[in-house]
């Protein structure tokens, strides 16, 4: 007789573990014991352990190496076949695309969390978890990097954010929708995410890799970027308007910062659809030429994180090395 898939389970801390403190504010508080009721649910044994007990609001790069040395673990644990954070949902994008750059495994990776908390009426994190939990269970899970598995509904980590402030399913796909569902218990798979070949882990330097973001808006300098560069700032990130676009001030800081060694990242401040170095007179094709690194249709939040990643391990960003990621 077959044994039944054993998931880790990972409690990191966020809504799904929260409840009302003193003064009447949701605080994370619960423990993983706390989320789950008994060592099996549904079709899968299950173990679970605290990593750390924050909201996702307050993570720092030492906190997402942290989750990404505690997820490798469990991978590598020969009884474990698939792993399930739990997560809290402001900052799930980032930590998932980490994961999901550095995943080597073919064992999922599935975050979860809720949009309520733990002492709501009608809280939804049970039920997120236990449908987190089948998908990671499910052997037609595996191959398929990090995902999040929220209200029904699978993502690929790439691509995904959180696009509703306060909606029961507040995940949305850039550019498409969902991988699969999470139908009466069971996974069930549309597609399977194209990934490249995974990253190392993130290093100790990682922890102190700032990698900043600037938003061009009319009237916008390069004060904030210069501001960024003096703090410490081994990248900045420009979320240019439309294509990606900039303006004179911001081109001519790109071009003193490339010189000066800083990796300069183009992005754009609109939610959906691509960058493309088109226009000139300080747009998207004139930052371009001046050494920004255009980086595509990746989520500016994401894109962050595979700066942040990648200068941390001591490489040199190029859009050679980028064109498999964004």
């Amino acid at each position: 007789m077959q044994s039944m898939p054993h998931v880790s389970v990972l409690a990191t801390g966020g809504t799904i573990a929260s409840s009302e403190n003193d003064r009447g504010a949701s605080v994370a508080s619960r423990g993983a014991g706390d989320l789950l009721d008994g060592d099996a649910v549904g079709e899968a044994s299950v173990a679970s352990r605290d990593v750390m007990r924050l909201g996702s609001y307050l993570l720092g790069h030492r906190e997402l190496r942290l989750i990404c040395e505690a997820v490798a673990g469990e991978l590598a644990d020969g009884g474990v076949d698939g792993v399930v954070v739990t997560h809290g949902t402001d900052t799930m994008e980032e930590t998932a695309y980490l994961l999901d750059l550095i995943h080597a495994s073919s064992k999922p990776v599935v975050l979860t969390g809720a949009q309520r908390p733990a002492d709501h009426a009608c809280p939804d994190g049970p039920g997120n978890l236990q449908e987190a939990i089948a998908a990671a269970a499910s052997p037609l899970a595996r191959g398929k990097g990090t995902m999040i598995s929220f209200a029904g509904n699978i993502y690929a980590a790439r691509g995904t954010r959180k696009a509703h402030t306060v909606a029961p399913s507040p995940f949305q796909t850039m550019g498409g929708g969902p991988i699969g569902q999470v139908v009466d218990g069971q996974a069930r798979f549309l597609s399977v995410p194209i990934r490249p070949k995974a990253l190392a882990l993130p290093p100790p330097a990682f922890d102190t890799t700032r990698v900043d973001i600037i938003t061009v808006h009319p009237g916008s300098d390069d004060a904030l970027a210069r501001a960024a560069v003096e703090a410490g700032a081994h990248g900045i990130i420009i979320a240019g308007s439309g294509v990606g676009n900039g303006n004179s001030s911001i081109l001519a800081w790109t071009e003193e910062a490339v010189q000066a060694g800083i990796t300069v990242g183009l992005s754009t401040r609109v939610p959906e659809g691509p960058v493309v170095p088109f226009y000139g007179n300080g747009g998207g094709a004139d930052l371009v030429r001046a050494g920004a690194l255009p980086l595509g249709s990746l989520p500016i939040f994401q894109a962050r994180m595979l700066l942040a990643l990648l200068l941390s391990q001591g490489q040199t960003p190029n859009p050679e090395m980028l064109a498999v990621y964004v």
